[in-house]
């Protein structure tokens, strides 16, 4: 016997989307209707997500002239673990109580859940203006689908359908220990060692991670590290002003399609892998022709199963909110 899909929550409803350097906000007046008067506030100058939304919710008050209604509930969506009653961002200051947020939100109910999870449950929903593809495009009615997504941090997550209705499967896969393919690699990643014991995949696959990444490749190249921010780095490595910064987005690209190929054999994600986050999306042409995808598929013998994976980047910054949406419709993607 299946069990039924929840039944969605009384509108109308706040979402977000709260990031290590941004939060996104948004507001759904009716289940299944769009996500409007969208936001992004950062997350400096606000104590915390209740702090955030009233700051939102004031402007948007104030710009609708005083007409919107409270809402009745929210969901946000969070860049950390969410395993109990605390939340504690692992990249930012922020430290909530998840069981105080209705009555500092003033609402009847609130979810809070991992922003790959919310992510996870917009991906059976994308449309094709939303994603880029390599080839072919994703089929979610092939099976599960899964997200990676080099941001602030590297997030990880997947979303399966069920007799429920699509269901997603968070998780911290972005700590997991990243690993070579080559001798070359090798050496790099022992270079990184010296200054990290262990090496994960939001250790160089993100935004705080493209500088240890670029440190490496100075290092082994014997040139001084300039000490170049991630902007920086992908600014002048696509404008090939500076061969270490290109190099150090190749072997971006490069790792990021072998941990996406481990992504994917790990969830049997057979209807495709998103990537997400911000960093990805810049890279534009750049990223299509580098050795992600011949990466990705180097699996020895699980080439074949690799290579009819479609992979696609998303290029809407605001869909997670989709799913923030979701979770609390029910759901569904």
């Amino acid at each position: 016997m299946s069990t039924p899909a929840p039944a969605p929550a009384a509108p109308p409803w706040l979402v977000a989307d709260i990031g290590g350097t941004n939060a996104r906000f948004g507001w759904v007046e009716a289940p299944g209707a769009p996500v409007r008067h969208v936001r992004t506030l950062p997350t400096t100058g606000h104590a915390g997500p209740a702090e955030a939304a009233q700051a939102y919710l004031q402007g948007l008050r104030a710009e609708l002239g005083g007409t919107l209604a409270a809402p009745r509930a929210a969901a946000i969506a969070v860049a950390t673990a969410v395993t109990g009653d605390l939340v504690s961002y692992t990249n930012g200051p922020w430290r909530f109580s998840r069981a105080a947020l209705p009555a500092a939100l003033g609402v009847e109910t609130v979810r809070v859940l991992n922003d790959f999870e919310a992510l996870a449950l917009a991906l059976p929903g994308l449309q094709p203006a939303q994603y880029r593809a390599h080839a072919q495009a994703p089929r979610p009615e092939a099976g599960v689908l899964a997200v990676v997504g080099p941001g602030t941090g590297l997030g990880v997550g997947a979303a399966v359908r069920t007799p429920a209705g699509w269901q997603a499967l968070p998780g911290e896969g972005g700590h997991a220990t990243l690993a070579p393919t080559d001798d070359e690699e090798s050496r790099l990643l022992a270079q990184v060692r010296r200054e990290f014991p262990h090496v994960s995949g939001e250790r160089l696959l993100s935004g705080i991670g493209l500088p240890v990444l670029h440190r490496a490749v100075c290092a082994l190249e014997g040139a001084p590290d300039p000490g170049l921010a991630s902007p920086q780095i992908v600014e002048h490595g696509l404008a090939g002003t500076d061969p270490l910064a290109r190099r150090t987005l190749e072997y971006f690209c490069a790792l990021l399609g072998n941990f996406c190929g481990s992504v994917v054999l790990t969830y049997g994600a057979r209807g495709g892998l998103y990537i997400g986050g911000g960093i990805v999306p810049r890279l534009g042409d750049f990223f299509f022709a580098s050795r992600f995808r011949a990466q990705f598929e180097a699996k020895g013998r699980s080439r074949d199963y690799l290579a009819a994976v479609p992979t696609a980047v998303i290029t809407d910054t605001l869909v997670a909110l989709q799913g923030v949406a979701a979770a609390l419709g029910g759901g569904e993607g």
